[in-house]
């Protein structure tokens, strides 16, 4: 079987073109049962959840465009989804950001899972893993490790993993790191679902506080995230979104007249 193929027939039912990437329009419980398929056949899937940052970042590094090529693509945040109303005329059924989407996913999947976390710091991932043998006990968390290591320390930490046989590896290494290791190891991993998943354990493990539900809901969670961390965050917010809507604009005059 070739990877990724339980999502050719989603790509033939709707997707949204940004640039040369496909990017899924699923709701959660397409999503949810596109990786339950996965596993239950055993089919290798690697999964990228692409926001603005991602798809900006894509467009100026080629090579990073082709590791998510290379990928499933899931969608997240406001910046998606206005880039999507402003070139296509729809936005998509559901928010998969991770931080969300990953706690629905172990939760309805309805199948258990074998899990390996890979990624934050160690206290960090040992919460993560805690939170998520308490709060969703049929699945089995198989291993964990932090994501500070050197590129000479990546064949052994492969082979770990690969030695556990996940289900579902969740690496939260940020992008364009993660996804450029799941693509770069795909063949020494042994896992069936990798996930490229950013702070998802930073959120789980409380280090993180998530933005109240209601500024959530209106798309402003970047906002509650910059006032938190606004030195780390300002280049990607403050001079990547007019950035990000500038690359909208160019993307919107280059297509074809509508008649």
């Amino acid at each position: 079987m070739t990877v990724n193929s339980v999502a050719e027939g989603h790509l033939k039912q709707d997707s949204f073109r940004f640039g040369s990437l496909d990017i899924l329009r699923l709701d959660q419980d397409q999503a949810v049962e596109l990786v339950r398929s996965a596993v239950v056949a055993g089919q290798r899937t690697d999964i990228a959840i692409c926001n603005a940052h991602t798809l900006l970042t894509a467009l100026e590094k080629p090579d990073y465009a082709a590791t998510l090529k290379a990928m499933t693509l899931l969608n997240d945040g406001i910046g998606i989804e206005i880039a999507a109303r402003k070139l296509s005329g729809s936005g998509f059924p559901a928010n998969l950001n991770g931080t969300d989407f990953v706690p629905q996913l172990l939760s309805r999947i309805g199948v258990p899972l074998r899990i390996y976390l890979l990624g934050a710091r160690q206290e960090q991932v040992e919460r993560a893993a805690e939170h998520i043998r308490k709060a969703y006990p049929s699945h089995t968390i198989v291993g964990l490790r932090n994501g500070y290591f050197q590129a000479d320390e990546t064949d052994e930490i492969c082979a770990a993993v690969a030695a556990t046989k996940p289900d579902l590896l969740l690496v939260a290494m940020g992008n364009p790191r993660q996804e450029q290791f799941i693509v770069g190891n795909r063949d020494k991993l042994g896992t069936t679902v990798t996930m490229g998943v950013g702070a998802l354990f930073d959120f789980l493990s409380g280090s993180v506080v998530r933005a109240p539900g209601w500024v959530r809901a209106i798309g402003c969670e970047w906002v509650f995230r910059l006032l938190q961390e606004p030195r780390r965050l300002f280049r990607r917010y403050v001079i990547g979104i007019p950035r990000f809507l500038w690359a909208i604009r160019r993307l919107k005059r280059s297509q074809p007249a509508q008649d």
